[in-house]
C-alpha cells in the first residue's frame, strides 16, 4: 500500500513540475502541428487527386461534342423499327422480313405492371436520380480497379439508353465517362416518361414464336404472349422485364420458333423480378404470391408462321416493289432522275442498297392493293386444282455434289387479277410451291404469250389503221409468209385450213394464217409500238420486224402481269392504265411519303377498243374458250382470248369484263410440251377450267367486284353495216341472190368499201359424185340446177393463183350452193353402158353406172308404146315405185348421151309375148325425146321416188 502511494506522489510531482509542464506543452504543439500538416497534406492530396481525376475525366470527354436537344432527340429515337405490310383497306398482313423485329409503342400504351417491373429490376432509383447514381459508379469503379470477381452493374436506365443509342458497347473508361456526361445531359432535356419509353422500345427481348429476333416491349408482348403491351398481366410483365439481362438465355423460343425444352432460366428470372417488385413496394404480398405460383408457360403462344412463310410470293413482291419506289424517292432527293437510275447500274445499286436499309429500319407502313379474301381463296383453289397435268423428269447437276440427278418438275402456273379503271392488282397466284420454286410466275416469269398476242398486235392495230374491220375477209389457206422459206407457214393448231374467213371468225377460232397475213399487211407501220404503249417492257428491236410476233414469238417473252394488263386497254376504251401493287407508303410519323397516281396512256380509239372487245366476246361464246361457259358459275360480259406457245409449251387464257382483267398461264419452268390430254381434258381446256375455278373463288367473296351489272358500252362512231360474205364489201345484187349478205360492226371512219359484181354470176350446173360441174349446152334440162357462180379470177385474186378454190370455200349455209365458174367436166366420148334392172313387187331398181360422167337415169314404160316415166339424178336412190306394166331404164351422161335400154321388166299381170324382149335401141345423138312426145309429168312421177 505504501509503495502504491509513493508511486502516485511521484506522478503528481512530475505533472506539477514546471519543467515537465513546459515539455508537455511543446509536445502537444508538435503533435497538433503534425496533425494539421497531415490534414493539409490529405486535403492537398485529395484536391490534387480530385483535380487529376477531374482532369482525367475532362480528357476522356474532351472530344465529345456538346449535343443539342434536337440532336439527342434524334439519336435517342433513332432505333430500327420493323416496317409493316398491309393488304388493301388497312388489313394487316405482317412485318417485313428483317434481322430484328421491332414495333414502336407509346408509354401510355404500356401496362403499368411492365413499367414497374422494368424500373424495379433495372434501375430502382430511376425516379430519384438525375441520370447517374454516384455510389453505384464508385462501386463499379472499385470493382474494376480491384479486379473483383463480382461485377455489379452501375448503369441506370438513362445510361443504358445512352450506350445503346448514342455510344457503343465498348468497355473503356472513355466510353463510361461519355456515358455519364450524356446521361446527365439527357436528364436535363427529357422527362422520365420519355426516357422510359425510349428504353422500352430499344431493349432486346430474345425471340418470338416465329423464331425471329425481337426488340421493344410491343414486339415482345405480341411475339411471346399474343397481346398488346397494354394488355400484359403481372406475371407476363415480370417475364418480359427479366429478358433484357440475357435475352437469348431467358427467351422461351428457339430460332425455329419452337418452345425450348428447358424453360427454367426464364421462369427463375421472372420470380426474381417479382421479388424486386415486392421489395420496392410495387406489388403487395398477395399479388406476389399469386404471380409466383401462376403457370406462365400456358400463356406462351404456339409457334406461328411469319408472313414470309404464309404469304411468301406476296411479301417478297411487296418488298421488291417497295425498294424500287424508295430507290427512286431517295435518288430524286439527291437531284437524280429516273432515267439516271435506268442508265447507270452503279448508281441504281447504290440507291437500291440505301432503300433496302431504309425499308428495314424505318418502320414504314406499306399498303398494298391486294384483296385478302380473294387472295386467300385463290391460293386454296391453286393448291387443290386436279388438272394441271403430269410432272416431267429432268436431269440436273446437284450443286453440292456436282453429280447428275433426276428431279420431278410439275406444271407451274401464274395468274393475276387487275382492276381496270385503277390498275390495282387485286390478287395473283405466284406459283404452286414456293419451297420448290421461288420465281413469281405472275410478275417475273417471261414466256411466249401465243395467240393472246393477236388482239393486241394484229387486230387492234389493224382496226386503228383502218386496214381491217371485224367483217373483213381474210384467207386461211396454205401461204408462204416466212420470207426465209418457200414452205407454207404458219400452220393452224390442229391442222387444216378454212378458206375465206372473216376477221371475227379468224380470232374466235384462233386461225394463225389470217392473223399473220393481216400482220404482214401492217408490218411497215411498226404495230409493236402499241405493245410498248401497253406496258411490254422486254421488247427488242428484232421484235419489231419478226412476223412470228403475231403468234407470240417474243425474243424475251412477257410476264402474266404485263399481258393481262395490256388487255385492260380494251376494257378502258383504248386507254392503258399501268398495274400497281403498292398503294402508299407511310413513315412512322404518319406522313405519306409515297402515293400511287393513276396515269392514263392513250393507245387505241374507243371505237377500235370496242370492235376488238366485241370480237373477243365470240371467243367465249362460240370460239376456242367456249368450254368456259359450263365451268363459270356466273354470267358477265366477258371478252377474252386463248393462247398456245410453240410446240404446246405454254397455255394462256386472258379475259376482261367492265370491272376486271384476269389471266392464267400454265406450263413447265423448263419449257416442254404440255400433255395434249390429261384426265380426259385438253391442255387448253385444263387452263380455262383453272381460270374459271379461280374466278369462281373470287366471285364467292367479292361478287360485286368481279361481276359488275353493266356491260361494255358501245361508243359513238360505231355503225352496223351489211356486207357481202365473199368480199367484205357492200353487198351487190348478185351477192344478195347468193344469200351471202351478212352484217357486222364498223368504225364509222372506215365503212365497208363499195362492192363489185366481178365476183358473181348466174349459171347452170349438175352434180356428179357429190361435186358440182358446169352443165353443157346439150345437158338434159331435167338434170340441171341453177345457182350463183363465183368468178374464179376474182377468187384467185383473194386466195392466190395456185389454190384449189373449191377446197377452201366454206361448206356451211348458202356457201354450199356456190359453184366456181370453170369447174367443168368433159364427157368421156363414149356411149354409156346399159344398167341391170330388177323388180320387187311394184318397185324396180337398177345398178349404178360406173362411168364418171353419168348425171342421171331415165325410166321408160314399154306398155303400149315407149314413154319416159321419170328422170332420176345421179346420187339419188336407184329405185322407183311404178304401176303394173313393162319398164326399162337408161343411163344419161353430161352430154345427153343415153345408154342402150336395160332389159324390160314386168310389173303386175300385163301380158308380154317375150319376157326377155328388149325395146328398140334409142338414138344416142345427145338428144332425148321431147317432153311432148313421150315424157310424163316429172313432178308427179318423182312423188313416188323412194328415199335412200
Amino acid at each position: 500500500m505504501k509503495e502504491k502511494s509513493n508511486w502516485i506522489d511521484k506522478i503528481k510531482s512530475t505533472l506539477t513540475n514546471k519543467k515537465t509542464i513546459k515539455r508537455a506543452n511543446i509536445s502537444i504543439q508538435v503533435i497538433w502541428n503534425l496533425v494539421l500538416i497531415f490534414l493539409i497534406v490529405i486535403l492537398i492530396g485529395g484536391a490534387f487527386a480530385g483535380g487529376v481525376g477531374a482532369g482525367y475525366f475532362a480528357s476522356l470527354v474532351k472530344k465529345e461534342p456538346i449535343r443539342s436537344y434536337e440532336s439527342m432527340k434524334k439519336d435517342i429515337y433513332n432505333y430500327e423499327e420493323t416496317s409493316k405490310l398491309y393488304f388493301s383497306n388497312n388489313v394487316y398482313l405482317g412485318n417485313l422480313r428483317t434481322d430484328l423485329d421491332r414495333e414502336e409503342v407509346k408509354i401510355d400504351k404500356v401496362s403499368s405492371y411492365l413499367k414497374d417491373a422494368v424500373v424495379a429490376t433495372e434501375d430502382e432509383y430511376f425516379y430519384q436520380h438525375n441520370g447517374v447514381v454516384p455510389k453505384a459508379i464508385f462501386r463499379a469503379l472499385f470493382q474494376e480497379v480491384s479486379n473483383s470477381s463480382v461485377q455489379s452493374g452501375g448503369s441506370t436506365l438513362t445510361q443504358q439508353l445512352i450506350k445503346n443509342q448514342i455510344l457503343t458497347n465498348e468497355v473503356s473508361f472513355e466510353r463510361k465517362a461519355k456515358e455519364i456526361l450524356l446521361a446527365l445531359r439527357l436528364e436535363r432535356f427529357f422527362d422520365k416518361n420519355e426516357i422510359l419509353e425510349a428504353y422500352l422500345n430499344v431493349s432486346t427481348f430474345g425471340r418470338n414464336s416465329s423464331g425471329r429476333n425481337i426488340a421493344g416491349v410491343q414486339s415482345a408482348a405480341k411475339g411471346i404472349f399474343g397481346v398488346d403491351a397494354s394488355k400484359l398481366t403481372l406475371p407476363q410483365s415480370a417475364f418480359i422485364a427479366g429478358l433484357p439481362q440475357s435475352p437469348f438465355g431467358y427467351t422461351p423460343y428457339t430460332n425455329e420458333g419452337k418452345l425450348k425444352n428447358n424453360l427454367e432460366p426464364g421462369l427463375s428470372r421472372m420470380k426474381t423480378v417479382l421479388k424486386r417488385m415486392l421489395d420496392n413496394g410495387y406489388i403487395n404480398e398477395n399479388d406476389y404470391q399469386k404471380a409466383v405460383s401462376y403457370d406462365i408457360t400456358k400463356d406462351f403462344i404456339n409457334p406461328s408462321n411469319t408472313p414470309q412463310v404464309k404469304y411468301p410470293w406476296l411479301t417478297a413482291e411487296i418488298e421488291k416493289q417497295a425498294v424500287d419506289i424508295l430507290t427512286t424517292i431517295l435518288a430524286k432527293k439527291d437531284g437524280y432522275e429516273e432515267e439516271d437510275l435506268k442508265n447507270d447500274d452503279d448508281l441504281y445499286e447504290e440507291y437500291s442498297t440505301l432503300a433496302d436499309r431504309n425499308l428495314r429500319q424505318n418502320g414504314y407502313e406499306i399498303h398494298s392493293t391486294i384483296n385478302k379474301k380473294i387472295y386467300d381463296q385463290m391460293q386454296k383453289v391453286k393448291d387443290n386444282y386436279p388438272y394441271y397435268g403430269s410432272d416431267i423428269s429432268r436431269t440436273i447437276k446437284d450443286p453440292e455434289t456436282g453429280k447428275e440427278k433426276v428431279v420431278k418438275e410439275p406444271v407451274e402456273t401464274g395468274a393475276i387479277l387487275i382492276e381496270n379503271k385503277t390498275g390495282k392488282i387485286l390478287s395473283f397466284v405466284g406459283g404452286r410451291d414456293f419451297d420448290r420454286e421461288q420465281l413469281n410466275h405472275a410478275m417475273s416469269a417471261k414466256r411466249s404469250n401465243g395467240s393472246t398476242m393477236k388482239p393486241l398486235l394484229v387486230y387492234g392495230p389493224s382496226f386503228e389503221f383502218g386496214k381491217l374491220s371485224p367483217g373483213s375477209i381474210l384467207p386461211d389457206i396454205p401461204l408462204s409468209l416466212n420470207p426465209a422459206s418457200s414452205a407454207p407457214w404458219p400452220h393452224n393448231y390442229g391442222g387444216g385450213y378454212h378458206g375465206l374467213v372473216t376477221a371475227r371468225e379468224a380470232l374466235a377460232k384462233s386461225y394463225n394464217v389470217p392473223a399473220v397475213k393481216a400482220y404482214v399487211d401492217i408490218l411497215n407501220q411498226r404495230p409493236a409500238e402499241y405493245l410498248k404503249k401497253m406496258g411490254f417492257t422486254s421488247l427488242t428491236e428484232a421484235d419489231y420486224t419478226t412476223r412470228s410476233l403475231a403468234l407470240g414469238g417474243l425474243t424475251n417473252g412477257v410476264t402474266v402481269e404485263e399481258n393481262v394488263n395490256a388487255f385492260g386497254t380494251f376494257a378502258n376504251a383504248g386507254q392503258f392504265i399501268d398495274a400497281y401493287l403498292i398503294d402508299k407508303i407511310v413513315d412512322k410519323s404518319g406522313k405519306t411519303i409515297y402515293k400511287h397516281k393513276v396515269k392514263k396512256v392513250n393507245v387505241f380509239s374507243p371505237q377500235t377498243a370496242y370492235l376488238t372487245l366485241d370480237m373477243m366476246r365470240d371467243v367465249i361464246s362460240s370460239g376456242t374458250a367456249a368450254s368456259l361457259n359450263g365451268r363459270l358459275k356466273f354470267s358477265s360480259d366477258w371478252a377474252g382470248k386463248t393462247g398456245t406457245g410453240q410446240d404446246y409449251k405454254d397455255s394462256w387464257f386472258v379475259a376482261v369484263n367492265p370491272n376486271v382483267s384476269f389471266g392464267v398461264w400454265t406450263g413447265y419452268d423448263t419449257p416442254s410440251p404440255l400433255e395434249q390430254y390429261y384426265k380426259g381434258l385438253t391442255y387448253g381446256v385444263r387452263n380455262i377450267y383453272l381460270w374459271a375455278d379461280l374466278m369462281n373463288a373470287a366471285y364467292d367473296v367479292a361478287p360485286n367486284l368481279v361481276d359488275p351489272q353493266e356491260t361494255f358500252k358501245m361508243p359513238g362512231g360505231i355503225v352496223r353495216r351489211s356486207i357481202c360474205g365473199l368480199t367484205g364489201q357492200t353487198p351487190t345484187d348478185a351477192c344478195a341472190k347468193a344469200g351471202l349478205v351478212t352484217t357486222d360492226l364498223f368504225n364509222a371512219k372506215f365503212p365497208p368499201s363499195q362492192g363489185e359484181d366481178g365476183g358473181f354470176g348466174e349459171g347452170k350446173y349438175v352434180i356428179i359424185g357429190g361435186k358440182k360441174y358446169l352443165a353443157l349446152d346439150s345437158t338434159p334440162s331435167e338434170f340441171v340446177e341453177t345457182g350463183i357462180m363465183l368468178n374464179p379470177d376474182y377468187i384467185k385474186k383473194l386466195l392466190g393463183s395456185n389454190i384449189n378454190i373449191n377446197q377452201y370455200l366454206p361448206k356451211d349455209g348458202n356457201w354450199s350452193n356456190m359453184l366456181i365458174a370453170g369447174d367443168k367436166l368433159n364427157e368421156n366420148g363414149k356411149t354409156p353402158s346399159a344398167v341391170n334392172v330388177a323388180v320387187s313387187g311394184n318397185t324396180i331398181s337398177w345398178s349404178k353406172n360406173s362411168e364418171s360422167d353419168i348425171i342421171g337415169y331415165h325410166v321408160y314404160s314399154a306398155s303400149g308404146g315407149t314413154k319416159k316415166v321419170t328422170s332420176i339424178k345421179a346420187g339419188s336412190s336407184l329405185r322407183y315405185h311404178v304401176g303394173n306394166g313393162s319398164y326399162y331404164v337408161t343411163a344419161v351422161d353430161i352430154a345427153g348421151n343415153e345408154s342402150a335400154p336395160s332389159r324390160i321388166v314386168q310389173v303386175g299381170k300385163t301380158q308380154v309375148t317375150n319376157k326377155n324382149q328388149t325395146p328398140e335401141k334409142k338414138p344416142t345423138s345427145g338428144k332425148t325425146p321431147s317432153k311432148n312426145q313421150n315424157e310424163s309429168n316429172p313432178s308427179k312421177d318423182e312423188s313416188k321416188q323412194d328415199e335412200n
